[in-house]
């Protein structure tokens, strides 16, 4: 498996365009939307500033598309090619192929991360305590693995062809009404009471949680646990469904 996973992150990082979109692509947008902001306005709804607001959802979306996009599409394509059913053959087990496609695409997610990080840090002088900076790397790392789970399960869901498509829908679709590209607290009421239920808002609420120094939210915890569970599972059933097929 060890070997494959090699395999999977030469493949990645030799991919200049899902590096732009993954690891550039939300430091830019954060300098687009946080740029002309100034470092005392409160988002409405908030106690943090823009720039800090901003930094944790453009460091989740960054995150995000790493393992979604790089998931989704690659799984579909390599079943249409036939290599999902070539590696069948050998002694890899099935799950050592989901582990290998997670495992290449958090490795690229971190950079994504870190550098948002340092962006709103040296052009926003975004600052934290130490304690958060670490504990927000870790948040969102390890929450990416609930949208790759997702990632995983629409690459078994979906053809070569229709894959793209739904995936686009879902990223996006997550991303704004998630409240990654803007406060939530600027969507209308109706729209706030759906953002609250969905995996990216959550996702993001707990590095929030961290840069105000308190406990994240129950129901935000409950809202990632749950959808990991859904994903993964979804993922698991998918996997057996088209391991029948071959």
């Amino acid at each position: 498996m060890n070997s494959l996973i090699k395999l999977e992150l030469t493949r990645a990082l030799r991919n200049r365009k899902f590096l732009f979109f993954s690891v550039i692509y939300p430091s830019v947008l954060f300098l687009i939307i946080a740029g002309n902001a100034d470092s005392t306005t409160k988002v409405p709804g908030s106690t943090l500033t823009l720039p800090t607001y901003m930094m944790v959802s453009m460091a989740s979306f960054g995150a995000l598309t790493a393992v979604l996009m790089g998931n989704s599409e690659r799984i579909a394509k390599e079943r249409e090619g036939g290599w999902v059913r070539q590696l069948r053959l050998t002694p890899l087990p099935g799950r050592g192929y989901v582990l290998a496609k997670t495992a290449s695409a958090a490795v690229v997610s971190l950079p994504s991360i870190v550098i948002v990080f340092a962006v709103a840090a040296a052009v926003k002088d975004v600052r934290l305590d130490a304690w958060q900076w670490l504990a927000l790397t870790g948040a969102i790392w390890a929450g990416s693995l609930v949208f790759a789970a997702l990632g995983v399960a629409i690459g078994y869901l979906a053809s070569g062809d229709a894959v793209r498509p739904i995936t686009m829908i879902t990223y996006f679709g997550l991303s704004m009404l998630g409240g990654l590209w803007m406060p939530t607290t600027t969507f209308p009421g109706w729209l706030q009471d759906i953002a609250k239920w969905l995996p990216t808002h959550a996702y993001a609420a707990l590095g929030q949680a961290i840069e105000q120094s308190r406990a994240p939210h129950v129901q935000d915890l409950a809202v990632l646990v749950v959808s990991f569970a859904l994903f993964a599972g979804g993922a698991a059933w998918l996997y057996r469904k088209d391991t029948l097929k071959a």
